[in-house]
């Protein structure tokens, strides 16, 4: 179908609501990559076999989605309407979970979510803690669409701000409205929308570009492939209600392909939106002409700073290049060019359809709206989570994510992923805005939370992502290129412990001139991890320098294995575990580690039964012995 003019969409929609199926029920399971991997596949097999074998064909429907943010309960589904939520199954539930929905809507309480054991089961999805004082505003489409179809996405209202865009407003318009509504860029700068707009809509030069950037490389963070796996039309509504107002006819959605399942669902969704007049000449019969292109990157963490990303769009290995020119001036091929986040091009129709004063009406005062936040680490729930901009670091890890994991307690939040800094627990009630991070020593990112608790070394966790950034360092330039690479083997030394006190001030001045003097945001951002441990850790730091101890128990070299012969048993499960042999003992006879052989491993605190805990863990400088551990680390 091609529609012609805007009321040739509505009609498609009156037509898709006049011919929807009306199930008495649908099953509405999520099959993100998240959910994928952990067994979706197989449960909605399951479902399909007992809708068809229980005889409910035409009366329960089954809608397969993508990411509904509770990925830790994955494999899930809700049944709606009642809107009941079930977590964590396995293709055996389908059964009783069919069954149940075609006997009145009846809810299986062996399946639903317990907030502790023998409690009574939350049954709705809306009343879990997960999602409770979450505002899902972009994320809530998940659950009713299939990613897959375009006519799932017209039928919820889709492509109608595009219609009001092209026939209602001039282009200053559309721009006036993105300014008015206070929206910032979700990549992580947090520059103002649509004033970048405006630069290139009042610049030289044509054809104009757009670009999606989806180059998302940070460990733990997956916000834009759960949008580009959901709903990926979203996203292309908004690239073409922007392209439409900065003057563009061309543009680029750039997705790193790490991400298949999102390739392959914004592929589909360009080449549905072509072949229904929304993509190409004369979209929806007006005079404007734009069309998208879906590029893939290699995986260069790189990529996520627009410079580099246009080197790698145009074939180029993805290296930054000095600003300005800025590429709202210069950019794709030269030309003026828009690059701005998937989420925030998916915030686009909402504020076109709904008007600025909605979307600008949650938020902080200078970060309107909400945001995605992956929420990952050693908290007791994880995944995706859509909060207004200004909440507390409190509220996401402690309220919607349940807090430390049982028997530990939070120790610290990296905010912004591996170019973000560390704040300790006591930082919780940080507002969740650009400059309140940026002044707490960290940043927004592109919004992954990773909590770590009482097991982290937090001079290790500097030294891992302080390694990560010199591996993903593009060379360019010598502070970047040599200045991680130094950090790195700074903290390689003090978790060896071979560091000396002045090391500290040299730790720290050599992190103040990689920020100052790198090229692009890699290298400025990439010393945050160790300058945000630096302040609020220092503590820890000095024990591994003076003490020759790490007080987490994490740092390999600084360590010692010993075993209480007040507490061992002799049940051998350690000596069976060791891979060096180091350890030995008879049968029901305290157990002894031979220090020499010992390579460290922490094989044998595993091992050992967590009612016994007779495996000590001490200093390696004298070998004290320090607190009995169950497990070595994280």
């Amino acid at each position: 179908m091609r529609l012609a003019h805007p009321g040739h969409l509505a009609d498609w929609r009156t037509r898709l609501r006049e011919e929807a199926p009306a199930f008495e029920r649908t099953i509405v399971v999520t099959a993100g990559t998240c959910g994928r991997a952990s067994g979706a596949m197989p449960l909605i097999e399951a479902l399909r076999s007992e809708i068809d074998g229980q005889g409910f064909i035409g009366r329960i429907g089954l809608l397969i989605t993508g990411c509904h943010g509770y990925c830790e309960a994955e494999p899930s589904l809700v049944v709606q309407p009642e809107g009941y939520f079930y977590g964590r199954l396995k293709p055996s539930d389908a059964a009783e979970i069919v069954a149940a929905a075609g006997t009145r809507g009846r809810f299986v309480e062996r399946l639903g979510y317990k907030r502790k054991p023998g409690a009574r089961p939350v049954r709705r999805l809306a009343d879990l803690p997960f999602y409770r004082k979450q505002h899902r505003r972009l994320t809530e489409a998940h659950l009713g669409l299939d990613p897959e179809r375009i006519e799932d996405y017209v039928l919820r209202g889709g492509y109608g701000a595009l219609a009001k865009a092209l026939f209602e407003m001039t282009a200053s318009a559309v721009i006036e409205a993105v300014e008015a509504s206070g929206l910032r860029g979700r990549g992580g700068a947090g520059f103002p929308t649509g004033f970048k707009w405006r630069i290139v809509r009042n610049a030289a030069g044509h054809p104009k570009h757009v670009v999606g950037n989806a180059d998302e490389g940070d460990p733990g963070a997956y916000m834009d492939r759960g949008l580009l796996e959901g709903n990926p039309h979203a996203i292309l509504e908004g690239m073409i209600i922007g392209a439409y107002a900065v003057g563009a006819s061309e543009g680029c959605l750039y997705v790193r392909a790490e991400y298949p399942l999102a390739v392959a669902n914004i592929r589909r969704a360009v080449d549905q939106a072509r072949d229904c007049g929304l993509l190409g000449e004369n979209i929806l019969g007006s005079e404007f002409h734009f069309d998208v292109r879906v590029a893939q990157g290699a995986g260069a963490f790189v990529s996520g700073e627009e410079t580099a990303l246009i080197a790698s769009i145009e074939g180029r290995r993805p290296h930054p290049r000095p600003r300005p020119p800025y590429p709202s001036e210069s950019g794709l091929g030269g030309r003026p060019t828009v690059i701005n986040n998937v989420e925030t091009w998916a915030n686009i129709a909402p504020i076109i359809d709904r008007g600025p004063d909605w979307f600008a009406s949650v938020g902080a005062k200078r970060s309107r709206g909400t945001k995605i936040f992956s929420l990952v680490g050693r908290v007791r729930r994880t995944g995706l989570v859509e909060v207004p901009m200004g909440v507390s670091l409190r509220d996401i890890i402690e309220d919607i994510g349940g807090g430390a994991l049982p028997g530990h307690t939070l120790k610290a939040v990296q905010t912004g992923g591996p170019s973000g800094g560390c704040l300790p627990a006591a930082s919780l009630d940080v507002k969740v805005d650009y400059e309140d991070l940026a002044r707490a020593g960290s940043i927004m990112g592109s919004g992954g939370l990773i909590v770590l608790d009482d097991r982290a070394c937090m001079v290790d966790v500097a030294r891992y992502f302080v390694g990560f950034a010199a591996e993903e360092s593009c060379g360019k330039c010598a502070p970047c290129r040599i200045g991680t690479r130094r950090l790195r083997d700074m903290l390689d030394r003090i978790v060896a412990g071979l560091a000396e006190p002045a090391d500290l001030d040299r730790l720290e001045s050599l992190a103040r001139t990689v920020q100052a003097a790198s090229l692009c945001g890699l290298g400025r951002t990439a010393v945050n991890p160790v300058l945000s441990t630096l302040r609020y850790f220092c503590a820890e730091y000095k024990a591994h320098i003076e003490d020759r101890s790490c007080p987490a128990g994490v740092c390999r070299d600084l360590l010692s294995y010993a075993i209480d012969p007040g507490l061992c048993t002799g049940c051998g499960l350690c000596r069976k575990a060791c891979p060096a042999g180091a350890i030995t003992g008879r049968p029901r006879s305290p157990h002894a580690v031979s220090g020499e052989r010992c390579v460290k491993c922490g094989a044998c605190a595993d091992a050992c039964p967590p009612d016994v805990k007779a495996v000590r863990i001490g200093r390696a400088a004298d070998g004290s012995p320090g607190p009995r551990r169950g497990r070595r680390r994280p």
